[in-house]
């Protein structure tokens, strides 16, 4: 069993897709070990893996072979079900195209998670109102998504992924459409997040300046991890 201090423990990952008569290995014996309160970030170049593993870890996508502990339990071969329990409870997501409903509140689009949860209707409110208080969004709780900038857009999206209090955020190009002092500002969010939640963030990124806002970079290519190194001065998004 892996060690009580690895949250997130991959083994020998293989992920081999079928096109046809073609097998194509998109990851190929990755192996990776995340502490509990770890920032960091998974780059490489289009086709490398990265998004395969991220949705691995994400239990959206089971491997063809190899291990996956989440806090110590076995996740390789769960069905359906214990993958979607997994997801609802520990596991929060953040995408580039934020998925929010357009026409949809802000507060509505951050209750949903919990309304899936089976949490009630007081409850949900206190709970989605509180985290997008702490995306700073009390003052647009009310607004649809589509009247919204990219940034409160992917603000909401935020407080949709901690809303249930997850242990870990996967976070895929976060910022990928956003300017850079949106981006700044969502890098901040996830740097507080991280420091005094102790929420594990992982990152997949293209965005060398972006990946330096974490303590650690994991490189990928061909489906193997061929670096993974502590970042020795990560920058400070300013708040």
């Amino acid at each position: 069993m892996p060690g009580s201090e690895a949250l997130i423990d991959v083994r020998e990952m293989v992920k081999v897709y079928q096109l046809g008569d073609v097998q194509v290995f998109a990851l190929c014996g990755a192996s990776l070990r995340v502490g509990r309160g770890e920032m960091v970030a998974i780059m490489g170049a289009s086709g490398s893996g990265k998004s395969t593993l991220m949705n691995i870890l994400g239990c959206l996508d089971v491997p063809t072979s190899g291990q996956y502990f989440l806090e110590g339990a076995a996740v390789e071969g769960l069905d359906d079900d214990h993958l979607a329990e997994i997801r609802g409870k520990k596991i929060g997501f953040v995408f580039q195209s934020f998925n929010l409903l357009p026409r949809t509140t802000a507060l509505s689009n951050v209750e949903l998670p919990l309304v899936y949860g089976g949490i009630g209707r007081r409850e949900r409110r206190e709970l989605a109102t509180a985290a997008l208080e702490a995306v700073g969004l009390a003052d647009r709780l009310h607004h649809r998504s589509n009247e919204l900038s990219g940034g409160q857009q992917q603000r909401v999206a935020i407080a949709r992924a901690v809303v249930n209090q997850p242990a870990i955020i996967l976070a895929d190009e976060p910022t990928g459409n956003l300017d850079s002092r949106s981006g700044q500002e969502i890098m901040a969010i996830f740097q507080r997040l991280n420091a005094t939640r102790g929420i594990t963030i992982i990152f997949v990124t293209h965005e060398h300046d972006i990946a330096r806002h974490t303590r650690r970079i994991v490189r990928l290519a061909d489906g193997r991890i061929v670096d993974d190194q502590a970042v020795p001065d990560p920058l400070q998004a300013p708040n």
